[in-house]
Protein backbone atom coordinates (compact mmCIF):
# COMPACT_ATOMS: atom_id res chain seq x y z
CA UNK A 1 0.00 0.00 0.00
CA UNK A 2 1.13 3.53 -0.77
CA UNK A 3 -0.58 5.00 2.32
CA UNK A 4 -0.66 3.57 5.83
CA UNK A 5 -3.84 2.50 7.53
CA UNK A 6 -3.40 5.29 10.08
CA UNK A 7 -3.21 7.94 7.33
CA UNK A 8 -6.32 6.62 5.60
CA UNK A 9 -8.37 6.36 8.79
CA UNK A 10 -7.21 9.81 9.92
CA UNK A 11 -8.41 11.46 6.69
CA UNK A 12 -11.41 9.48 5.41
CA UNK A 13 -14.59 7.60 6.16
CA UNK A 14 -15.07 4.96 3.46
CA UNK A 15 -18.57 3.92 2.40
CA UNK A 16 -19.28 1.11 -0.08
CA UNK A 17 -22.60 0.71 -1.85
CA UNK A 18 -23.63 -1.84 -4.46
CA UNK A 19 -23.43 -5.56 -5.14
CA UNK A 20 -20.45 -7.51 -3.83
CA UNK A 21 -18.83 -10.59 -5.42
CA UNK A 22 -21.31 -13.00 -3.83
CA UNK A 23 -24.34 -11.14 -5.20
CA UNK A 24 -25.40 -9.57 -1.91
CA UNK A 25 -26.33 -5.88 -1.77
CA UNK A 26 -24.18 -3.85 0.63
CA UNK A 27 -24.48 -0.27 1.82
CA UNK A 28 -22.10 0.20 4.73
CA UNK A 29 -19.04 1.94 6.10
CA UNK A 30 -15.89 -0.15 5.78
CA UNK A 31 -12.37 0.14 7.05
CA UNK A 32 -9.16 -0.33 5.15
CA UNK A 33 -9.22 -4.12 5.49
CA UNK A 34 -12.83 -4.24 4.24
CA UNK A 35 -11.90 -2.12 1.25
CA UNK A 36 -8.95 -4.36 0.42
CA UNK A 37 -11.14 -7.46 0.72
CA UNK A 38 -13.68 -6.01 -1.74
CA UNK A 39 -11.49 -4.48 -4.44
CA UNK A 40 -7.87 -5.55 -3.92
CA UNK A 41 -4.67 -3.68 -3.17
CA UNK A 42 -3.84 -2.32 -6.64
CA UNK A 43 -7.25 -0.76 -7.24
CA UNK A 44 -7.39 0.53 -3.67
CA UNK A 45 -4.08 2.36 -4.19
CA UNK A 46 -5.44 4.03 -7.33
CA UNK A 47 -8.66 5.11 -5.62
CA UNK A 48 -6.87 6.37 -2.50
CA UNK A 49 -4.47 8.46 -4.59
CA UNK A 50 -7.49 9.93 -6.35
CA UNK A 51 -9.19 10.65 -3.01
CA UNK A 52 -6.11 12.31 -1.50
CA UNK A 53 -5.82 14.59 -4.56
CA UNK A 54 -9.52 15.52 -4.45
CA UNK A 55 -10.18 18.87 -2.74
CA UNK A 56 -13.92 18.38 -2.24
CA UNK A 57 -15.83 17.11 0.81
CA UNK A 58 -16.25 13.69 -0.77
CA UNK A 59 -14.80 11.70 -3.63
CA UNK A 60 -17.13 9.22 -5.35
CA UNK A 61 -15.56 6.38 -7.35
CA UNK A 62 -17.83 4.11 -9.39
CA UNK A 63 -16.64 0.74 -10.62
CA UNK A 64 -17.99 -1.13 -13.62
CA UNK A 65 -18.81 -4.16 -11.50
CA UNK A 66 -21.50 -2.17 -9.70
CA UNK A 67 -19.71 -0.88 -6.62
CA UNK A 68 -19.75 2.77 -5.62
CA UNK A 69 -17.00 3.74 -3.17
CA UNK A 70 -17.30 7.11 -1.45
CA UNK A 71 -14.41 8.67 0.48
CA UNK A 72 -15.71 11.30 2.93
CA UNK A 73 -13.09 13.80 4.18
CA UNK A 74 -13.00 14.28 7.93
Amino acid sequence: MVYTTAQINRNFRIKVCGVNGEGAYINTLVGVSGLLRLIGEKLANNLLTRAFNCLLDKCVCKLRRGLKITFYNK
